[in-house]
């Protein structure tokens, strides 16, 4: 009789504790949380009229608790675009070229910061400036290397970029 318990015991055991649906492959950590993510491209010009800044409107809902990732074109690569977390940045003979951000539960806003005469800037430092913008929500934050932009865009299942 005491074996029949202990069986019955050790099968109730497995039976129950392997039910529930499977969670996403390569997604561990993250309880079967649903990610939402929004992302957008943006070039920009950084010039004396509009003070080497610029803000732009999300165009889609953000929460107070999201978070604003912003990353610039680097560099080209054997073709590929290398792209780098903001902040980056430069520096000159004449000081420091600093490529940064903001952000509201609004909107973005690019600018250019540092000891550097903007204004002295050879133009391949403030036009064509290419930007892409990822808001996450701020419970996935700190999860994964948010300076990777490959990883970010695996991580939120992000396939292309809204350009503006």
């Amino acid at each position: 009789m005491k074996r029949i318990l202990s069986f019955i015991t050790v099968l109730t055991l497995l039976l129950t504790s392997c039910s529930g649906e499977d969670g996403r492959d390569g997604r561990d950590g993250l309880d079967g949380a649903i990610i939402a993510s929004s992302a957008f491209e943006i070039v920009l010009d950084f010039t004396p009229e509009n003070n080497y800044s610029f803000v732009e409107p999300y165009g889609f809902n953000v929460l107070p608790t999201d978070v604003t990732l912003v990353y610039i074109s680097w560099e080209v690569d054997n073709g590929q675009d290398v792209w780098r977390l903001l902040p980056q940045t430069e520096y000159f003979d004449h000081g420091e070229l600093v490529y940064n951000f903001d952000f509201t539960q609004n909107d973005v806003r690019f600018f250019l910061d540092g000891t550097a005469d903007f204004s002295l800037l050879d133009t391949s430092y403030t036009n064509q400036q290419v930007f892409r913008v990822v808001v996450v929500p701020a419970d996935n934050v700190g999860r994964i290397d948010h300076s990777d932009l490959n990883t970010v865009m695996d991580m939120y299942g992000i396939e292309s970029f809204e350009k503006r």
